[in-house]
């Protein structure tokens, strides 16, 4: 196999270790994928993915690796690690290569900077939970099914990355909180299983328990029942009694036969509670209920005949004579 000077000098010297068929070892300059040629970056899409590109001299080492290619970065000058997939090998020169915005951010790299790559084997993930960085990706109607999707362009994860993923031309972060069996882990073709943390930025609902302690604690029940009989209203909230209030069904109302009310219904339509219609009682204090009923009959008008006929003035309803549209027989002449 033939190998250039560069790659005899990073693979096969004593610093780095290793030689043909031995791990991987190697120093390149990073840099963001919008340093690529517009046609690479509009057809790899880097962005999207955990994967970076490495250069064609690299895959002249790792073409007798069996297996799916799996890296550790090493960012030394921060002490920071991710690790990462393979992409794509480039033809390009030896010494760079290329990584999504989101994990230069995570190493703390600068373009330019000097990044350690080394190929690892991963035990396969079992368990992984995410905690979004924002509560807007509660608003995801199916979430499981986007992160299915955005995870296939992942080839491993390690706890503590901070990932973004995007749908609907937005980014969403998240951050690996916990992985089992292992702090890095492969997750090519295998099942796991995945849990939610919440957001950093989510605010538990408050609520009252209902216990005994808080039923104890609640202001007594007062009801407004306590009607004498020279004002029936006495017990009611003065909101409930404005007279200029719009009342629903408040009419006087007549009977199908003719007869007149009963004084007990009189006394019911004369009785009128009001509320005001659309404003809220002020005057209400929590924790009380207001039963508002109509006081009892008074005994002084059980003894009120109900059979009074009606003054002429007073409008009486159906009082016309009436017409046959068709006479009887013995009223018609002969």
């Amino acid at each position: 196999m033939f190998l250039n000077p560069f790659f005899r000098q990073h693979f096969g010297g004593p610093q780095m270790g290793g030689g043909v068929g031995g791990p991987f070892r190697a120093v390149y300059q990073c840099y963001s994928a919008a340093f690529l040629p517009d046609r690479d970056r509009e057809r790899l899409n880097v962005e999207n993915g955990g994967k970076i590109l490495l250069p064609q001299a690299a895959l002249e080492h790792l073409i007798e690796q069996t297996g799916v290619m799996l890296f550790k970065l090493n960012n030394k000058k921060y002490d920071r690690i991710t690790h990462c997939g393979v992409l794509e090998f480039l033809p390009n020169d030896n010494t760079t290569c290329y990584l999504p915005n989101w994990m230069m951010h995570h190493l703390l790299l600068q373009e330019g900077d000097e990044l350690c790559v080394e190929s690892v084997a991963l035990p396969t993930a079992r368990f992984v939970r995410f905690q979004p960085q924002s509560k807007d990706f509660l608003d995801i109607s199916n979430p499981k099914a986007v992160l299915e999707t955005a995870l296939r362009n992942f080839n491993c994860l390690s706890k503590g990355d901070l990932i973004a993923i995007n749908y609907l031309n937005r980014n969403y972060e998240l951050h690996v909180v916990e992985l089992k069996p292992a702090d890095a882990v492969s997750i090519i073709e295998c099942d796991m299983e995945v849990d939610f943390a919440p957001p950093i930025d989510y605010v538990e609902p408050k609520y009252i328990p209902t216990t005994t302690q808080n039923i104890a604690t609640t202001p007594k029940t007062t009801t407004a029942m306590a009607m004498t009989p020279g004002d029936p209203l006495s017990g009611i909230s003065s909101s409930f009694k404005n007279p200029s209030t719009f009342m629903p069904f408040h009419g006087q109302g007549n009977r199908l036969d003719g007869k007149n009310k009963s004084k007990d219904q009189e006394q019911q339509n004369n009785l009128q509670i009001q509320q005001t219609r659309g404003v809220p009682n002020y005057d209400y204090e929590y924790g009380t209920l207001q039963f508002l009923r109509l006081p009892l009959r008074s005994i002084n008008d059980e003894n009120i005949s109900t059979t009074e006929k009606p003054s002429a003035a007073v409008f009486q309803p159906f009082s016309g004579e009436g017409q046959f549209l068709k006479k009887p027989r013995n009223q018609r002449p002969k």
